[in-house]
């Protein structure tokens, strides 16, 4: 794996990161992968390393570097329990909007300054708890962000007066949505209210249920990985990517 270390200069600090080139050396789009709240693993460096391996220099940051830096769990999270419901507001909770904003900032001038990066628009995605944060950074920058997808994004649509998706209006990328079936933190019904909300917004979007995938489908180490679902997702993120970052 051609992976970098990297530390990327905030508001708040350093946030450590991963940067992952193609291995020919030539010049490609810039990617800004966000994990779930597990955080930077193999399992997300291994797709970092794929996408790179299909022409795109993929930054991978430590979301939740205000909290600590990986490993962020002591122990195996077991959703739904106390104690990982405890671990996951410690590392979620310093991400406010406003923050969110902020480090998007960082994280688009950071990628946009490296060497092999080339000039134009960037793509962005997120996974479980950082979907919401891909359609932040996308409104974010809508200067720079081109690309915004998320997979089993959860809360993208609630009743909060922060709901991730009340952010729309500022958004000019494409977005695209794959949500799990029976998600708790997603469910049919917010599906719903996401698509009219994202109708009403009049961009350019899809928003599909990957049948039979529950929440967390897309990673490689979770108990509830779909591979062939997995590949789907796949496939679909480089569409989009090849449509809007190659053109």
């Amino acid at each position: 794996m051609s992976e970098e270390k990297v530390e990327i200069r905030t508001a708040d600090g350093n946030a450590d990161g991963a940067l992952v080139r193609p291995a020919d050396g030539n010049a490609a789009p810039g990617v800004i992968l966000l994990t779930d709240v597990v955080g930077i693993r193999k399992a997300p460096l291994d797709m970092a390393q794929r996408l790179a391996d299909e022409g795109y220099v993929v930054l991978v940051p430590n979301v939740f570097y205000r909290t600590g830096r990986p490993p962020l769990w002591s122990f195996k999270p077991n959703f739904g329990d106390e104690k990982t419901g405890k671990r996951f507001a410690e590392l979620t909770s310093p991400l406010t909007p406003e923050k969110i904003e902020s480090d998007a900032n960082a994280y688009v001038e950071f990628l946009s300054s490296q060497s092999g990066v080339k000039p134009g628009p960037l793509g962005v995605v997120g996974f479980c708890y950082t979907g919401g944060v891909a359609l932040r950074v996308a409104a974010a920058r809508p200067d720079r962000i081109a690309a915004a997808l998320s997979f089993h994004g959860g809360g993208l649509y609630n009743d909060s007066p922060n709901s991730p998706h009340k952010v729309l209006p500022k958004v000019k990328a494409r977005l695209y949505f794959g949500h799990a079936v029976q998600d708790r933190s997603m469910p049919q019904e917010a599906i719903d209210k996401l698509g009219e909300a994202l109708t009403a917004w009049g961009g350019k979007f899809d928003s599909e249920v990957y049948e039979g995938a529950m929440h967390g489908w897309t990673q490689t180490d979770f108990p509830i990985y779909n591979q062939s679902q997995a590949e789907r997702a796949f496939a679909k993120m480089t569409d989009v990517f090849q449509q809007v970052l190659k053109q």
